[in-house]
């Protein structure tokens, strides 16, 4: 067994997904990797940090909070903004007579700007750093609630939540990839339930904050409210969000710094090293296993010696736009070649999944907030407004739960698994967590479709709710974290290619479901979706069997993207 089969994704064995967290190697093997760093309970870190002091892996704890306190609140707040217009609706139809129709083809509008917006912003990331989205979505967020305040027809309604919609878009696939550049590979299940937790507090409470503000005034503060926000949210980002872009290729780490590939200082710089870039392990002619000798082939390449920078001064480390080390010019044909790379990942099986898992559950989302709103203000519960919207209650305590099952213990489970297989981690360890969202979330939705169709107990409806709101943390959870970890370095794009398919999704079904529901009934709607969600959670059994063996079918095109957006 060699290290390099787990670091070097041009090793012939490497398969993306599969990690060494507890790294032991024999005789001079466990030499040359001693200087491999781990954390405190020895687990061998990934990736790999520099020694730069700017290197966002090295980010001091504070530094790191700080960022991370700001991605989970643009996360919350876009979710929020972008399902609070249901708290306007009916004051909407009886000022102008804007129909629930229109209402709805906005929220259409509204989840293909998400998820094809994601598409559109994502290669800002890779050619200007992360920054500059942010602060983009922020304004186009800002804009959209100006609109919405000032909604007096039709026209408004809609293309006012596509700005919305657009403002989103940051929050589908870049905060995933900020996350990942501060954050080690076995540290972002955790990190990813509050990316989840903070959606789930955002699509669940914010109507309900919403309809809190339409009664206390009227509709249009619930537009100049997040009007407000967003500006306060773009000086907070201005000032206090630091660019965790770092070309870390450029930069000596512990898998190049070996005693075998250092050469010589170069005498010119003390910031630069000439090592030897490859290392190959010839394998042995019968047996299939590594040979004990290490041939070195002698490519000089200049790596920056981190332990030698300057720590960035404040003004460049909030500075709006970080050029990329690849950009060309105004980078105008590199923005295109990496669009078509990010959509070189639809090829990819995992993507699927990833999406098809969280998509459901942005379906099943249009269902029961259109249920709630079109049945219970009936009789026999004659709620009011504010009483629907305290019906997503129970559905964010569910999903609270689902977050705290699927990501931080879920984190301890695949730490013990590793230990159980030598030390080896694959992405399917996460997979196993699903098998409870098959069953609770199928049960939930028959729980609250039947309960709402035969009038049963309250107990029973929000009963269903709660392991509705189990089912959607627990998904969202696993389908961003098992993606993460099949394709480590292909991040934004795995995310971009799951909001893509997530968001239209949403807005087909966003059309269909009030038709679905009066043609077949409600009670009928959620057994068909409850079997759905039945049948596309067990398609996480085949990948768990099967998984590993699509991830090395997939190792000659996850290779060949990166080359291809490295060498854009």
């Amino acid at each position: 067994m060699s290290m390099d089969q787990y670091t070097d994704r041009h090793h012939p064995d490497y398969i993306p997904g599969t990690f060494n967290i507890y790294a032991s190697f024999p005789g001079d093997k466990a030499e040359r990797w001693s200087r491999l760093k781990k954390d405190s309970c020895g687990v061998l870190l990934t990736p790999q940090p520099s020694d730069s002091p700017n290197d966002p892996l090295n980010w001091s704890v504070w530094r790191k909070y700080v960022h991370f306190g700001l991605m989970s609140f643009i996360t919350a707040f876009t979710a929020a903004t972008s399902n609070n217009a249901s708290a306007a609706q009916d004051s909407l139809n009886e000022l102008y007579g804007i129909t629930f129709a229109a209402m709805n083809t906005g929220a259409g509008v509204l989840f293909l700007c998400i998820g094809w917006g994601t598409l559109v912003f994502a290669p800002l990331s890779s050619l200007y750093g992360r920054k500059i989205t942010y602060m983009i979505c922020i304004g186009f967020g800002l804009l959209g609630a100006i609109w919405f305040a000032s909604t007096s027809n039709t026209n408004d309604a809609i293309w006012s939540q596509a700005l919305v919609g657009v403002s989103e878009a940051c929050a589908e696939a870049q905060v995933q990839l900020s996350l990942s550049d501060i954050f080690f590979q076995h540290q972002l299940g955790s990190v990813l339930t509050v990316y989840i937790l903070c959606t789930s507090i955002g699509t669940f409470l914010g109507p309900l904050i919403a309809g809190y503000i339409s009664s206390l005034t009227n509709f249009r503060w619930v537009g100049w409210v997040g009007a407000i926000v967003s500006g306060g949210l773009l000086l907070a980002f201005l000032f206090f969000c630091e660019e965790t872009y770092f070309d870390r290729k450029a930069y000596i780490t512990p898998l190049t710094w070996t005693d075998s590939s250092i050469l010589r200082r170069n005498s010119s710089s003390s910031s630069m090293l000439t090592v030897n870039a490859n290392i190959n392990e010839d394998k042995a002619s019968g047996g299939g296993k590594d040979s004990d000798e290490e041939h070195c082939r002698l490519e000089r390449t200049s790596l920056l010696d981190g332990a030698a920078e300057d720590p960035k001064p404040y003004h460049r480390r909030i500075a709006l736009i970080t050029k990329a080390s690849n950009l060309k010019g105004w980078g105008f044909k590199q923005y295109l070649k990496y669009i078509g790379i990010n959509m070189r990942m639809f090829l990819f099986p995992p993507v699927w999944l990833s999406g098809l898992f969280w998509g459901i559950q942005d379906v099943f989302l249009s269902f029961y907030l259109t249920t709630e709103e079109d049945y219970y203000p009936e009789q026999p519960w004659n709620f009011s407004n504010y009483q629907v919207a305290l019906m997503n209650v129970p559905t964010l305590v569910g999903a609270v739960v689902g977050c705290m099952y699927a990501g931080v213990i879920s984190d301890y489970f695949v730490l013990w698994m590793a230990r159980r297989n030598g030390g080896i981690m694959e992405a399917e360890y996460r997979l196993y967590f699903s098998a409870p969202t098959a069953f609770l979330g199928t049960l939930g939705l028959l729980l609250f479709g039947i309960g709402t169709e035969q009038q049963l107990s309250l107990s029973v409806v929000y009963g269903g709710l709660v392991l509705i709101g189990f089912s959607w943390g627990c998904s969202g959870d696993i389908a961003m974290s098992f993606l993460m970890d099949c394709y480590p370095e292909m991040v934004l794009e795995g995310m971009v290619c799951t909001s893509v398919i997530n968001n239209t999704l949403s807005c087909i079904f966003t059309f269909f479901c009030s038709p679905f529901i009066e043609a077949v009934g409600t009670q009928n709607s959620y057994i068909f979706l409850a079997v759905v969600n039945f049948s596309v959670t067990l398609l996480a059994w085949p990948m768990l069997v099967y998984g590993k063996k699509v991830r090395k079918l997939t190792t000659k095109w996850y290779n060949q993207s990166i080359d291809l957006r490295d060498g854009v």
